[in-house]
């Protein structure tokens, strides 16, 4: 019997289909897990203060605007070292320069036990931001040179969920935590600091015996996996409508990095407007304990971890990014707007969740958009500069609500001007829509001709 002329094409995508299942299931496996976990400590020693802040800021007599300043003012540090992070990134191989990161951040977020004024509030702060300096885009950067475009935001996602799970951690047991006070002569809020911060320490030391510097070496992977995944990297590559082959540094000359740093900016000074003061105003409206106002914010970051993964994969299975970002955007514009002018305050929590429920569900589509712009070395730095950009932000959000809540003696204000903020934020993602090197592109099936068959060739 003659086969059918389709058939060795159609047994060559099976074969190959068998191989990307493979592939995929054992770098998840593999990465995943153990990113996730140290993102986890890396957003929970840098928004920790949010919880402290519910005995701190009584112990310590901070005002409102003091405490906003101190949790904005990381960011300033963490901006100002992102891409000097990178480029020793690049230079000194992930593995090394991520466990560096780790151990000495974890020893300055230890250290915010000692904070006794606004002025060690602040270097503190400041301190802790230059430390994780270079993390998250690194690891952005890590995930681009592992997974193929077509499973990237799924793998972010998966990455990125540490964001709104760190909340759970950070609610549970830094309520936990606040009830030690006055345990050994320390205040609930030492404790928080100083337990919080160890593990980041020792996870720093992990890093150097789990992490691979780039797919080449992962002898964990059979040989026809490392070929797929090579191959496929390749096709990502020339498929790009992106810059190659620039240096490094010229990445920070390209208009369209600069352009979407603008969108991460204002979504950050939305997000982070919530990060830091959802604890106070959720307490404030419904009159719980600490311990309790933990319980709820954890809640709430439960429903946006299963919202940022169902965004994640609908990103990937449409190849649309920018309208699910703006669609994200939108919402947290909704929450605000709900945040601000609801009276009742059930109502007010319930809207004011649907900011983080957005804020979270922002970052896998948008982050695959710097890879899809640059790639190689220079998307690294191209990544940390839209990150560096964005995270002053962080420094704005906060503060600004500390100055009017000071001022209005409320938060209602702040919350109007932040909703603007989003929506402007919506509105530019949608713009991004229109450049040709982001427009939407469904996810091809179809791999690189007749690599199965060279893959499946050869000896394990």
């Amino acid at each position: 019997m003659t086969a059918s002329p389709g058939a060795p094409e159609r047994a060559r995508e099976r074969d190959d289909s068998v191989i990307e299942r493979a592939t995929i299931r054992k770098l998840s496996l593999r990465l995943l897990p153990f990113l996730f976990s140290l993102y986890v400590f890396n957003f929970l020693d840098r928004s920790n203060v949010a919880i402290a802040g519910l005995q701190m800021n009584r112990d310590l007599r901070f005002s409102a605007s003091a405490f906003g300043l101190g949790a904005g003012i990381f960011f300033l540090g963490y901006a100002l070292f992102e891409v000097p992070s990178n480029l020793l990134l690049v230079r000194v191989g992930p593995r090394r320069w991520i466990a560096r990161i780790m151990i000495s951040w974890g020893l300055i977020a230890s250290a915010m036990m000692f904070v006794r004024t606004p002025v060690h509030f602040y270097v503190l702060r400041f301190l802790l931001g230059v430390a994780e300096a270079g993390f998250f885009p690194g690891i952005v950067y890590y995930l681009s040179q592992w997974f193929p475009a077509a499973h990237r935001a799924r793998a972010s996602s998966r990455f990125m969920i540490a964001i709104p799970l760190s909340g759970v951690v950070g609610g549970v047991f830094g309520g936990w935590l606040l009830g030690l006070n006055g345990h050994m002569g320390l205040a609930g809020w030492q404790w928080l600091f100083l337990l919080e911060g160890i593990p980041s320490v020792l996870l720093g030391f992990a890093v150097l015996a789990w992490l691979t510097d780039r797919p080449e070496k992962a002898e964990w992977l059979g040989a026809e996996q490392r070929e797929w995944l090579a191959a496929q990297l390749r096709r990502d590559h020339n498929e790009s409508r992106g810059v190659h082959g620039i240096p490094p540094l010229r990445a920070l000359a390209q208009p369209m990095v600069w352009l979407l740093a603008i969108p991460y900016f204002l979504m950050l000074t939305a997000g982070y407007g919530y990060t830091f003061w959802s604890p106070t105003v959720i307490r404030d409206a419904l009159h719980t304990s600490d311990s309790s106002t933990a319980l709820i914010t954890a809640l709430i970051a439960c429903f946006s971890a299963v919202a940022m993964l169902i965004v994640g994969a609908s990103s990937d299975k449409t190849g649309e990014r920018c309208l699910h970002a703006a669609g994200s955007a939108a919402l947290i514009a909704i929450g605000y707007l709900g945040a601000a002018l609801f009276t009742s305050p059930l109502a007010r929590v319930v809207a004011l969740g649907l900011v983080l429920v957005g804020a979270n569900s922002f970052l896998a589509p948008f982050w695959c958009l710097p890879t899809m712009l640059l790639s190689g070395s220079a998307a690294a730095i191209g990544i940390a500069l839209v990150n560096s950009i964005g995270n002053t932000g962080g420094f704005v959000g906060p503060y600004v609500i500390g100055i009017l809540k000071d001022a209005t003696g409320g938060t209602s204000g702040a919350f109007l001007v932040l909703a603007a903020v989003s929506l402007a934020c919506a509105v530019l993602c949608v713009l991004l829509r229109q450049q040709p090197v982001f427009a939407a592109h469904s996810r091809s099936r179809k791999t690189v001709p007749g690599l199965a068959a060279a893959v499946v060739s050869k000896p394990a």
